[in-house]
């Protein structure tokens, strides 16, 4: 019987050696073939400055972040620059050759898996065409590699359909967090970063892009037009949304009132925080707190 979390020590021959540091799992090498999705294995390592690693050909499905570092990718006959952010995958019949810069190695997690969906999957991120694709807050992909180590290593029956779809929700998150533009600016795209931070930071006090552009040094137009560029939503949508979510626990979770909380977020009264929040949730928050106190007494009953 195999076990979900066995750390093998001979590496199969696929997985490079050219690291300064490595955390992997193998969860599945012999996996069946008539499954929708299989995790086979995956981690994330740190390159030394020397590695390259060239293959015309690879048993599975992968997909890989950058997280540090940087250097270049060769993939299908096409190169690329790779750098924190940076998504790509490849597969059987995909020659691809990765290669580190010396002077700013890489980190960078992956995961290799197999099954009948995984095209249809990889298509859905938009990576059928093995093309990398720029990710926008890509902690947060880099927060689901680790969730899929850490089931990974869990020896539990539950461990491996856990995985599957992790990885299945890593995919969707690629496809939202990736960015419209097919044309990469580093420069732009790290202000752009910056500007979604100090957001999702300080949002219960900004209410409008003008005070997010003058305390990010940028111009409240060319806040606007990165967002435009890299973002699915616009500067100011974006902005709404984190203070609308945090309105929504304030009425939900600590049981404030609608004036109360249009207070605290600086509204000018509660009719003003009311338009606001059905504008993102389709519903005034009163309707919202009426439909909570339904559910609660009919589970009750």
């Amino acid at each position: 019987m195999k076990s979900n979390s066995s750390i093998r020590p001979a590496e199969p021959s696929f997985v490079s050696q050219q690291v300064s540091e490595a955390r992997r799992y193998y969860l599945d090498l012999n996996p069946p073939e008539d499954l929708d999705l299989v995790v086979v294995c995956g981690g994330v390592e740190r390159m030394q400055p020397d590695y390259v690693v060239s293959r015309m050909d690879f048993p599975y499905f992968a997909v890989e972040l950058v997280v540090e570092g940087s250097g270049s990718l060769c993939l299908n006959g096409c190169r690329y620059a790779l750098g924190p952010g940076v998504a790509f995958a490849y597969g059987p019949g995909i020659a691809h050759t990765i290669t580190n810069h010396p002077d700013t190695p890489m980190r960078k997690y992956y995961v290799d898996v197999t099954g009948t969906k995984v095209p249809e999957l990889l298509a859905g991120a938009g990576l059928q065409l093995w093309t990398p694709r720029r990710i926008a807050a890509f902690h947060e992909l880099a927060e689901l590699f680790e969730s899929v180590d850490r089931e990974a290593r869990e020896d539990s029956p539950e461990g491996r359909t856990i995985c599957a779809t992790l990885v299945r929700l890593l995919l969707l998150k690629i496809r939202q967090r990736a960015v419209k533009s097919g044309r990469i600016e580093l420069p732009s795209f790290t202000t752009y970063q910056r500007l979604r931070r100090h957001m999702e930071t300080h949002f219960s006090r900004l209410h409008t892009v003008e005070e997010v552009a003058r305390e990010c040094h940028v111009t409240p137009i060319y806040a606007s037009r990165l967002f435009q560029r890299y973002g699915r939503t616009g500067a100011y949508q974006f902005l709404l949304r984190l203070r609308m979510n945090r309105a929504a626990e304030m009425l939900l979770n600590e049981g404030l009132l609608v004036k109360q909380v249009a207070a605290q977020l600086g509204f000018a009264d509660a009719f003003q925080f009311s338009r606001a929040f059905k504008r993102v949730y389709g519903v005034p928050p009163k309707t919202l707190l009426e439909s909570t106190m339904r559910q609660v007494q009919d589970g009750s009953e």
